[in-house]
């Protein structure tokens, strides 16, 4: 019996809304391995979104399906997918069907503008709980409204448990707020030798019959702030200060789409850069997690360096997999590559230091590559009026990719398995069992604490709070 274990008829229920748990996104897959590795404590029905979902008005019972991969016999998951993440009138419809204990969910905010409207009728049944991140600063006040509608608020990384606490202010007292970074399934994302037969088919596969003395992964989106062209830039810079001989050695592997409306043309980029026998490949397959994991496993490090990024999920699962990653330093992806302050700890943003993408403390772990920004400009739109956009030099990110590739077999392998290690330890916890406990423990807690909200609030019109900046803009 799992430690834990809670009979299904006195689990708590919770309804989650993000993308459906079945699917492949990397929203999808945390609030997958969230039901996962918590199906012993909680019954979950869940509002499965989709774009345009093939099964829209149905009610599915994947129970069976996702209890046999814990061994949780009366596991309780139903979903009722839909188009988007739903509307008020589905909402209140599944609520009055289901009767759940706490409403819980994950993705970007302007997403939930409809849920978070109806806070005050959600709050008088029950507690809602957000999974949340933000890619950068400065710390979003037009978020307000949306943090204080929440009771607790699970910051995936440490840079967004501290822009919580600073657009909350002094109510940030009244909600449970605390760290969950992403956790994955270390039993899929692990080293994996050539031991392993199904593995070295799948890297003929990939790779064909050439031998390669150093292969570079970069799996993400084809969006802009991803930065895929740099990517190339700094491949390209790269792969021209080496020898003839060493060039035909190298591959950068791109999982993601050739062409994208909301990123560019990779296909005609790489034709641009590399006129002849580009040492660059387009994968946009989809693979299951398992496949994925031998993906990681074939290459020699993992490059991310999205200008504003809230965690950068392909660095996770290089670390579990023990490969060196190259990131640009901003966001959630600090977190991953461990800077440590001036005191000799784990670096925690707060009022004073937001940030480390200037470059302050230098330390890291030894699996990290970092490439520190050169420029932030502040972006902008409608719904996100102000964002910093960290751009790092492609020139920079060229020397630490020189910089991995000049170690010897031996000694990246080595700088990949203590990440791993670190990864799968108490500290960092960036597994799909320590992220369920540490939701629990927060759920556990916000169930001890929650009262529900009075059927009437008198506000003063004249309760304005001002949005300032909370927090240094140069620093």
């Amino acid at each position: 019996m799992k430690k834990g274990y809670i009979p299904k008829h006195e689990r708590k229920k919770i309804l989650l809304i993000t993308d459906d748990i079945r699917v492949h996104s990397g929203v999808a897959q945390i609030g997958r391995e969230t039901v996962l590795g918590t199906l012993h404590k909680y019954n979950w029905v869940q509002i499965a979104g989709a774009v345009k979902h093939p099964d829209k008005g149905k009610i599915l019972d994947i129970s069976k399906d996702f209890g046999s991969k814990k061994q949780i016999e009366d596991a309780s998951v139903i979903l009722y997918p839909s188009d988007g993440y739903g509307d008020p009138m589905l909402l209140r419809e599944i609520i009055k069907r289901e009767n759940p204990d706490a409403l819980f969910l994950i993705t970007d905010p302007r997403y939930f503008i409809w849920v978070f409207e109806m806070e005050n009728e959600i709050r008088k049944q029950m507690p809602i709980i957000y999974l949340n991140i933000w890619d950068d600063y400065p710390a979003p006040a037009y978020n307000r409204e949306y943090y204080e509608s929440c009771d607790a608020l699970f910051g995936i990384s440490k840079q967004t448990v501290n822009i919580n606490k600073l657009v909350l202010g002094e109510k940030a007292d009244k909600k449970i707020i605390k760290y969950v970074p992403h956790g994955l399934d270390n039993t899929v994302f692990k080293p994996i030798g050539d031991d392993n037969d199904e593995f070295v088919k799948f890297k003929k596969q990939v790779l064909g019959d050439k031998e390669y003395d150093f292969v570079l992964l970069f799996n993400s989106r084809n969006i802009r702030r991803k930065q895929i062209p740099d990517t190339l830039m700094a491949w390209k810079v790269f792969v021209d200060g080496l020898p003839k001989e060493k060039q035909d050695k190298c591959l950068l592997l791109l999982k993601t789409e050739g062409v994208s409306e909301h990123g560019t043309d990779l296909f005609a980029v790489i034709d641009y850069l590399f006129p002849e026998n580009p040492p660059v490949r387009i994968i946009h397959q989809g693979f299951d997690s398992q496949h994925m994991s031998y993906l990681y496993n074939l290459a020699d490090g993992v490059v991310l360096l999205t200008s504003n990024e809230g965690w950068g999920l392909s660095l996770t699962e290089a670390l579990l997999t023990g490969k060196p990653i190259i990131a640009n330093v901003t966001g959630g992806m600090q977190d991953q590559m461990r800077f440590v302050d001036d005191k000799g700890k784990w670096f925690i943003p707060d009022a004073e230091i937001p940030s480390n993408n200037t470059g302050r403390f230098k330390q890291h772990g030894e699996w990290a590559f970092p490439v520190y920004p050169t420029n932030r400009s502040l972006q902008g739109s409608p719904l996100t009026p102000y964002i910093w956009d960290d751009r790092c030099n492609f020139e920079d990110a060229a020397q630490q990719i020189r910089a991995l590739y000049d170690l010897s077999p031996e000694e990246r392998k080595a700088k990949g398995l203590k990440g791993c290690e670190w990864a799968n330890g108490d500290e960092a916890g960036f597994t799909t069992s320590a992220m369920a406990q540490r939701i629990m423990d927060g759920i556990d807690k916000l169930f001890d604490e929650w009262e529900p909200r009075e059927r009437f609030e008198f506000v003063k019109d004249t309760e304005i709070e001002p949005r300032v900046l909370p927090h240094k803009i140069i620093y």
